[in-house]
């Protein structure tokens, strides 16, 4: 498996603020990609209505 370089892990960051995520859900992201670790698994969001 090839690592991202930082231009790809930009326009990845700048991808999920663009769908409206926050700076900690994106970080909590890259950890959980990271490291497997559960704490940062990214939690399903509840559409209003």
């Amino acid at each position: 498996m090839e690592s991202m370089n930082m231009k790809e892990v930009t326009r990845l960051i700048l991808d999920l603020r663009a769908a409206g995520w926050s700076d900690t859900e994106i970080v909590d992201h890259i950890l959980y990609i990271e490291t497997g670790e559960e704490k940062y698994k990214t939690k399903k969001k509840e559409k209003a209505e």
